[in-house]
């Protein structure tokens, strides 16, 4: 009975973590069900190499959908895999840092003046994307899919059921506001007669998920090895969030090295089945802190449930119907919280933007980001995000820290 019980809050925890974990493959053209399936086994790495300490659970990571929607249309989805893989790679030297020289390093490396903006430029890159699918179009505009007027009172209701849930909701639905934006939107698409169920017609009760092994082209690695930055120092994050729910130090004990090595290996792991690159997810940490299930075996379940019912040929045909404006509409908000975390973490360092060294940096990043700016030598280029993260690394090392706050900083 006492395995029930665990198995059964495992389930609940996936379940709070559900809309958010599938949102993710469906805006990139990855699948859903091989993205519950590297879920689950990213989450058992994470507790293998963790020691099972830590009550977390992987999943899909937000951070990653610009680069990879990049990626799919320009390299196509193996080449873009091979260089997630590289960007699980960036996890493990950052891991062997912290083992050798601690923490202090990666602070002085990755300050919240240059993570912030990139955080930003994450969120705010893919703001014509949200809006061109709230209003029933492609991603990029060129395809109307939708008419438009139909597009928006679904997007909009999608979008406010998704507001209302988490500011106004109560307890554990308060954790769930992805998931209730897409099952109103989903309704409303159903009484406007836009749902097209031949993909669960055609689908199987029981199927392998769409594995795609991983191809190795230079271009992609290079791409998307700085993406990789700014999740890893969010991770740090993720972890002191854990840390003060439950009371422990996991810095301490198991150790960040090994924390970031969890996640490292978890999103190796992942690429190489074709699944999005792993995170830990806030969503979860909000309901253990509600339930108090601190056990660690909960989430072991958690990642058994995703893996069983990564098997289930028609619950990914069931997410492949969900009309594009019911995403469009959560993605205005998903996409602006992303760069409103990057914002706070500016204001909750006190980042002085009237220091012009900090300006530079964050100016010249958000431009660069936003603005699409490309740099490229023969076949070789870099844009979005990876351009951005660079020039931000790379201005902070070289602009000379204010005389009166450089010891402060040191």
């Amino acid at each position: 009975m006492k395995n029930f019980a665990l198995a059964l809050q495992g389930a609940q925890m996936l379940f709070v973590a559900f809309g958010a974990l599938v949102l993710m493959p469906l805006l990139t053209g990855l699948d859903t069900n091989v993205a519950l399936f590297t879920a689950g086994i990213g989450t058992l790495i994470f507790q293998l190499i963790t020691k099972r300490q830590i009550p977390i659970f992987l999943a899909s990571s937000f951070a990653f959908i610009a680069p990879i929607m990049y990626g799919v249309q320009t390299w196509g989805i193996p080449s873009t895999m091979g260089g997630l893989m590289a960007a699980g790679v960036v996890y493990l030297i950052l891991a062997s840092i912290v083992k050798v020289r601690g923490d202090g390093f990666i602070k002085r490396l990755l300050p919240p003046v240059v993570i912030g903006p990139v955080i930003m430029v994450i969120g705010l890159g893919l703001a014509p994307v949200a809006v061109n699918m709230a209003m029933g179009k492609s991603g990029d505009g060129s395809l109307v899919i939708v008419e438009q007027n139909i597009a928006l009172i679904i997007s909009l209701a999608a979008l406010l059921t998704t507001i209302g849930i988490a500011i106004f909701a109560k307890g554990i639905f308060r954790l769930m506001p992805i998931l209730a934006g897409i099952l109103v939107g989903y309704g409303l698409s159903l009484s406007f007669g836009i749902v097209d169920f031949t993909p669960v017609a055609q689908a199987s009760w029981i199927a392998m998920p769409n594995f795609v092994a991983p191809e190795f082209n230079w271009h992609a690695i290079v791409f998307m090895i700085p993406v990789a930055i700014a999740p890893a120092v969010e991770h740090i994050g993720d972890i002191l969030a854990i840390s003060n729910v439950t009371g422990k130090d996991y810095l301490k004990k198991p150790g960040l090295h090994r924390t970031l090595a969890g996640d490292g290996v978890a999103t190796i792991a992942a690429s190489a089945f074709g699944g999005p690159p792993n995170t830990t997810y806030s969503e979860v940490t909000g309901a253990i802190t509600l339930t108090k299930s601190f056990n660690p075996v909960i989430m072991t379940w958690t990642a058994i449930t995703a893996i069983i019912l990564a098997f289930v040929g028609k619950l990914g045909a069931i997410m492949l119907t969900i009309p594009v404006p019911v995403m469009g509409g959560i993605m205005c908000l998903l996409f602006g919280s992303i760069a409103a975390v990057g914002l706070n973490s500016l204001i909750k360092n006190q980042v002085d933007l009237t220091e012009p060294r900090n300006l530079c940096i964050v100016g010249v990043t958000l431009v660069f980001g936003i603005g699409g700016m490309a740099l490229g030598i023969g076949s070789f280029s870099l844009t979005g995000i990876s351009l951005c993260g660079i020039v931000a690394i790379t201005l902070n090392l070289l602009l000379p820290m204010p005389k009166d706050t450089e010891s402060e900083s040191a």
